[in-house]
């Protein structure tokens, strides 16, 4: 009979004057030893007797290999111990070596892949729209527009975007990318390609309307063009860009899927979503945005224009009916319609009209009549050839048999519209037999110019539709309720409005925040010339690049900066007075003058007393000057420039610009 043996008692002395006992090890349980050791990781449990093997387990077990042997800890050296030899102790503090982590967890710990995001136009503006996306060492660009000048930039005929980062990085870019054939999207291209000739990738009708607008710089040859198609990717570098579908006022619009290593970002360019499209056209492609929005999108950048804008944009089919009435309403009058020169709708819809009443079309304005042709020859625009006439030939029909398209829906000063408002066209007088239709609204800055032209034309007698006094036109950009169906579809990671000023871009994000799918922080106002770093892992602003504005003043390219502006403004304020004198250069002595030309301030033989004490200031600057011994001549000038000023505004309360011309005899 096995012995009993009563448990082990614990044999620590209690403590001692306060000090804690001494703590008792419990007795470990001796390692197994031999081949045994490596799979003693737990305690081992009491085996439990196994069912006998059948033949087939019998045969499987045999064809299982045997377990890897366990790899003897190293020495210092490297070397497996010899024969009994005891394994060096791993060092104090150093942990025993971990299995590589699986490819899954390094994913997640890596920073994520950043690209970089440089609007260089259109943003706190309408127009001149240029980006540059970059990834990876590798750029691409998205169109390149202009603007229209502001009311005080006195000679400038258009501001473009200032090119310096793109030509900085021009062996980076590898394409610039058109979104659709308006002017702010395309207007700059020739400024740009007579410095850098980067390769364009655009549909068919914005490649034919491009083409045109390089012929006048002489560039068309040289060009590099690729035709794109919805759906048909195109990859430069690490970049693969995807071109979308969407409604706008103009044929073969496109957004852009740019795809690369940081994810996927959705430019929209300019954009709404036309249920009811015009012939030959398609609605916005929603479920290619909805399609990328269900795999992940890093970014939307989306056109603000009509952010403030409730509910949907109008479709193009309510300017037929509402151009139809006005047709009916023109009775035996001749029509005039004035409308851009790239509304290729617009242009198609009057001719159709035209067919219908029975009324011959011809087409004015330089920009309109080559662009119909492109259109024509393109297969955009169908009109018969019995129909269309040439300008001369308008006075050989009667006014009921005659419709006029024109350009000048802004007033342009030297428009085709605009000269028939100053009876100055040499084709068209305007008179009660006319009836005048814009088809457009104003672009904010040019209510002005449409006004004058328009009392211009109702002055010559003429009856004229104007802005919203009938459905003659609707716009080409996307309302709230279009911008929430976007993001809503794209639902991005991050947001960036676009294309609008900054009233309009705030409006847009506050649409994208009170959906309440994208964080706030990830909602951002970017402004011109930010180089924004975007990854999964969040957005920052790194630093800012060269981005502004460029004036072209005839064939002057950024020669008109603000210098010159605010001499414009101060001429075209006050005038400008010219002093000349002759002095003799080695006494100083006044040989002759000096004399006083005055332009654009007063008119001197009105102001005989005004300008004779100007001259007498003039001369005892002058006679000071020769006194204090001055023989610097810019010192000289400024003393004449100081005296005269401050006389003339005594008397006038004006301040006109001063150029003092002094010659040394």
């Amino acid at each position: 009979m096995e012995e009993f043996k009563p448990k082990r008692k614990n044999t620590a002395q209690p403590a001692q004057n306060g000090q804690s006992a001494p703590h008792t090890r419990k007795p470990r349980t001796p390692k197994p030893q031999g081949e045994n050791a490596a799979n003693a990781q737990h305690k081992p449990r009491r085996p439990r007797p196994a069912p006998p093997a059948t033949a087939e387990q019998n045969a499987a077990a045999q064809s299982i290999p045997a377990p890897r042997p366990r790899r003897p800890r190293q020495n210092q050296n490297g070397a497996a111990p010899q024969n009994g030899q005891a394994a060096a102790p791993r060092p104090q503090g150093q942990r025993r070596g971990r299995r590589p982590k699986s490819p899954e967890h390094l994913e997640m710990t890596t920073p994520a892949i950043p690209m970089h995001i440089c609007p260089l136009g259109g943003l706190g503006e309408v127009g001149k729209n240029i980006t540059l996306y970059e990834c990876q060492g590798d750029m691409i660009l998205v169109d390149c527009g202009l603007v229209f000048p502001d009311a005080d930039m006195f000679g400038v005929d258009l501001v473009i975007p200032d090119f310096t980062y793109v030509l900085e990085n021009r062996d980076r870019i590898k394409g610039l990318f058109i979104t659709h054939g308006h002017e702010d999207h395309i207007g700059s291209l020739p400024y740009l390609l007579k410095k850098f000739n980067v390769p364009i990738y655009a549909a068919k009708l914005t490649i034919g309307l491009i083409k045109n607008k390089l012929e006048e710089h002489g560039l068309a040859s040289s060009a590099i063009f690729h035709e794109i198609r919805p759906r048909q990717k195109v990859t430069l570098g690490c970049f693969t860009v995807d071109p979308i579908h969407v409604n706008h006022s103009i044929p073969d619009s496109l957004a852009f899927a740019i795809d690369c290593p940081a994810g996927v970002v959705i430019h929209t360019g300019d954009f709404k979503v036309d249920y009811t499209p015009l012939s030959g056209d398609a609605v916005t492609d929603l479920p290619t945005i909805a399609e990328y929005g269900r795999k992940g999108v890093l970014a939307l950048l989306a056109d603000s224009t009509n952010a403030e804008r409730p509910g949907f944009t109008a479709t193009e089919q309510t300017v037929a009916e509402g151009v139809r009435r006005l047709f009916a309403k023109a009775g035996k009058r001749r029509i005039i319609v004035a409308t851009f020169a790239s509304n290729i709708y617009r242009v198609q819809q009057i001719i159709d009209l035209a067919i219908e009443s029975g009324r011959k079309v011809a087409v004015s304005g330089r920009s309109m009549v080559s662009n119909t042709e492109m259109a024509r020859e393109l297969g955009y625009l169908h009109a018969p050839d019995n129909v269309l006439i040439t300008i001369d030939e308008i006075n050989k029909y009667p006014p009921e048999k005659v419709v006029l398209i024109t350009t000048g829906s802004q007033g342009e000063p030297l428009s085709a519209l605009s000269r028939m408002a100053q009876a100055s066209h040499r084709q068209v007088r305007v008179g009660p037999n006319d009836f005048i239709i814009i088809s457009a609204r104003p672009i904010p800055g040019n209510e002005k110019t449409v006004t004058k032209v328009v009392n211009g034309l109702l002055t010559l007698g003429a009856e004229v539709i104007y802005e919203n006094m009938y459905d003659t036109h609707v716009s080409g950009h996307a309302c709230q309720e279009e911008q929430k169906l976007m993001l809503t579809l794209a639902h991005p990671q991050f947001f960036l409005p676009v294309h609008g000023e900054f009233k309009q871009l705030k409006r847009h994000a506050e649409t994208a925040e009170h959906l309440g799918y994208i964080p706030k922080q990830n909602i951002y106002i970017a402004e011109n010339g930010q180089n924004i770093r975007l990854s999964a892992d969040g957005m920052t602003v790194e630093n800012t690049v060269t981005a502004g504005a460029v004036m072209v003043d005839g064939y002057g390219v950024g020669d008109v900066g603000n210098v010159v502006l605010r001499d414009r403004h101060h001429l075209s304020e006050d005038g400008i007075i010219i002093v000349t004198a002759a002095i003799d250069g080695s006494n100083g002595q006044v040989l002759s003058g000096p004399d006083l030309v005055s332009r654009g301030f007063v008119y001197v033989r009105e102001s005989e007393e005004l300008m004779e004490g100007a001259r007498t200031q003039v001369e005892m600057a002058l006679d000071r000057s020769l006194a204090d011994n001055l023989h610097d001549w810019a010192s000289v000038k400024a003393r004449v420039r100081e005296a005269l000023s401050s006389y003339i505004y005594r008397r006038t309360k004006r301040s006109p610009m001063i150029l003092p011309i002094l010659l040394e005899v």
